[in-house]
C-alpha cells in the first residue's frame, strides 16, 4: 500500500521583478503554510520521503509545513522534475520512487497538481488551491504500477481560516 501527499505552494509574490523560480511567498502565503502545517500534525501518517520543486515559493512551503510536522531533514530533497506545470514530470519523479517509500509527500505547482489529484485520486476537485494538501492511498504496493487510489484528506486553507 502507498501513500501519496500532494501540496500545493501557497500563495507567491508577484511585486519583485524576479524570475518565476524565485518568487518569494506573501504573507498570506506564510500564514497559510504555517495554519496547514499545524493543521496536518494529528492527521498524516508517517512521511518516508519528502520532495519539493526547487522553486523558492514550493521550497520554502515546504520548509515552514515540514517545521511543523517535526520531519527530519534527512528525507526531505529537492526534486528538479518537480518544477513542472503540466504533470508528465510529475507522474515520472511518482512511478520512479524506491518502493521502499511507502508514504510520499511532494510539493509543486499546478496546473500539474490539479491534474493529477484528479487522475490518481477517488473524488474530482475544480482546484487544487495555493496551500492545499490532498492526501491519496493506492492499494498497489509499487509506485510504478500505481492507478487510481482513495482520497484519504483534503485541506484547503480557507476552510481552516
Amino acid at each position: 500500500m502507498k501513500t501519496l501527499y500532494m501540496i500545493r505552494h501557497a500563495k507567491s509574490s508577484w511585486e519583485y521583478d524576479v524570475p518565476d523560480d524565485q518568487r518569494p511567498l506573501n504573507k498570506r502565503g506564510l500564514r497559510d503554510a504555517e495554519l496547514v502545517g499545524e493543521h496536518l500534525k494529528t492527521l498524516i501518517k508517517p512521511i518516508d520521503l519528502v520532495l519539493s520543486s526547487p522553486a523558492k515559493r514550493a521550497f520554502d512551503t515546504a520548509k515552514i509545513i515540514l517545521s511543523k510536522l517535526d520531519i527530519s531533514g534527512d528525507i526531505f530533497k529537492v526534486e528538479r522534475e518537480l518544477y513542472d506545470f503540466g504533470g508528465n514530470q510529475v507522474i515520472e519523479t511518482i512511478k520512479n520512487c524506491d518502493n521502499k517509500i511507502n508514504t510520499l509527500m511532494i510539493f509543486g505547482h499546478n496546473h500539474a497538481f490539479t491534474s493529477l489529484v484528479n487522475l490518481f485520486g477517488s473524488e474530482t476537485i475544480d482546484n487544487l488551491p495555493t496551500a492545499g494538501v490532498v492526501g491519496i492511498e493506492f492499494e498497489e504496493d509499487s509506485w510504478k504500477s500505481i492507478s487510481v487510489g482513495k482520497n484519504l484528506l483534503k485541506i484547503f486553507p480557507k476552510s481552516l481560516r
